[in-house]
């Protein structure tokens, strides 16, 4: 099958399961889902079939790089919302992720001290978060075209991104691939329906479905060139279910 037309049919089906699934709980799990790589995972894949498991797996670093970014989005919109507005919030919140980004492409960093300064960095953020605020959430209640507009807005950025991957090299595309597009949606929108409260849980909530994105890219960098690419994204997708299942009880504790 053409790669091109296996995206346009399995990226809306990836996208649009896991959030007709995120809508069954609340802001905090929400934000847990969408730290699955659901759109960085389908990248890859694009990438393996279009470009080789050797591009794939050079782009798969600069992905796990995406997780000091993604810290970064995270501390970033939770302590400016304490203050500000959700404009300047996500403002402030992109311009450190893409600082982030710049910086981490020209850095290249060793495969285990890299995967585990992004373990670590995770931890860290966790604790440096605002603490919870004693306010009661309302439920977000996504808008009638909520799902679909997630679909067509993830499924033209994977199109997109992989089609310009032997543009921008295999490092940077890795690394674009953690773009949080669905957290900066739910994010603003659980700022301005609850306040920064509301925004602190959605990015709590992402930052331990983080876990289960190192577990992915970790597993997926091991088996992806040994073993192909089937039994690779298997193997990663069993561990990232594996680890969010483990975070998954924990964030039911501490929210």
């Amino acid at each position: 099958m053409n790669t091109f037309v296996l995206k346009l049919i399995l990226a809306p089906i990836i996208i649009g399961g896991a959030s007709l699934a995120g809508r069954r709980w609340g802001s905090a799990v929400s934000g847990w889902l969408v730290g699955l790589p659901l759109t960085s995972g389908p990248v890859i894949f694009f990438l393996a079939l279009s470009s080789g498991t050797a591009f794939a797996a050079s782009a798969i670093a600069g992905t796990i790089s995406g997780g000091f970014s993604l810290a970064a989005f995270c501390l970033a919109y939770a302590w400016l919302a304490i203050r500000f507005d959700w404009r300047v919030a996500l403002t402030g919140s992109l311009l450190a992720y893409f600082g982030i980004v710049l910086l981490m492409q020209n850095i290249i960093i060793p495969f285990v001290p890299l995967i585990s300064a992004v373990t670590l960095t995770i931890v860290v953020s966790l604790f440096l978060m605002p603490k919870n605020e004693a306010t009661q959430l309302s439920a977000v209640q996504p808008g009638r075209w909520d799902i679909l507009s997630r679909i067509l807005i993830g499924t033209i950025f994977i199109i997109a991104l992989t089609e310009l991957a032997p543009l921008l090299g295999s490092r940077l595309t890795g690394l674009l691939a953690t773009i949080p597009l669905y957290t900066a949606i739910l994010t603003v929108f659980a700022h301005r329906l609850n306040g920064s409260a509301g925004a602190a849980s959605i990015l709590r909530g992402l930052l331990f479905g983080l876990f289960g994105f190192a577990a992915f890219f970790l597993t997926l960098s091991l088996l992806i060139e040994k073993a192909g690419i089937t039994v690779g994204f298997l193997a990663a997708s069993a561990a990232a279910l594996i680890v969010q299942g483990l975070t998954f009880l924990i964030l039911r504790r501490v929210r």
